[in-house]
């Protein structure tokens, strides 16, 4: 009698421990979408990794990407197919400069000529490093269109340029895109992010 209830308390155990695995991760909490805005467009620090595919017009580039954000000072590495490997770029404001796999620096000018050059375009990376974390530059006007029922966009048009978000992840308490796309005439940018660090 005794072996059979330890052995019934036995599979009960199993089953608690196998229910606990099986439990889904707490979902950020939902924060009116009014409110989180101006906490996205405030957010000034931040860190992430991932994978870009770049197409404009019928040329493609694809490379690593890791954007890092510190104050007004943006600073992001390619790395990859770009004809010459890894590309170093550092954007504050109106000063921009690039640095390429063989240690050559370019700024201003020549550096927005470099970028097209390299990219097939001159990235607004003013307002990217708002679009990348779902939220318009709130510089300029925007249209935004929310996902229905979340506290979040689906898309977003602004300056010419188009956002279509296509998924999520949760990152602590936030929701932040991990798949986005950027668009313009014959411009489109893929972003696929697989790491944030708030």
């Amino acid at each position: 009698m005794l072996r059979r209830l330890a052995a019934a308390l036995g599979v009960a155990a199993l089953g608690l421990v196998a229910g606990c695995r099986t439990l889904p991760a707490v979902a950020p909490a939902a924060v009116p979408w009014e409110q989180r805005r101006p906490q996205l467009q405030a957010r000034d620090h931040f860190e992430l990794k991932g994978r870009i595919a770049i197409a404009v017009a019928d040329q493609g580039v694809n490379a690593n990407l890791q954007w890092t954000q510190a104050g007004a000072r943006t600073q992001v590495t390619l790395e990859g197919p770009l004809g010459v490997g890894a590309v170093r770029i550092s954007a504050a404001g109106d000063d921009l400069s690039i640095v390429n796999a063989d240690g050559q620096r370019m700024d201003s000018d020549a550096a927005h000529a470099e970028l097209v050059a390299r990219l097939g375009f001159d990235p607004p990376l003013q307002s990217l490093r708002y679009w990348i974390q779902g939220v318009p530059d709130p510089a300029a006007p925007a249209t935004e269109t929310p996902q229905p029922g979340q506290q979040r966009l689906a898309a977003l048009a602004q300056a010419g340029w188009s956002i279509l978000y296509t998924s999520y992840m949760a990152v602590g308490d936030e929701w932040l895109p991990s798949r986005l796309t950027v668009q313009r005439d014959s411009v489109r940018v893929r972003l696929l992010v697989d790491d944030w660090r708030l």
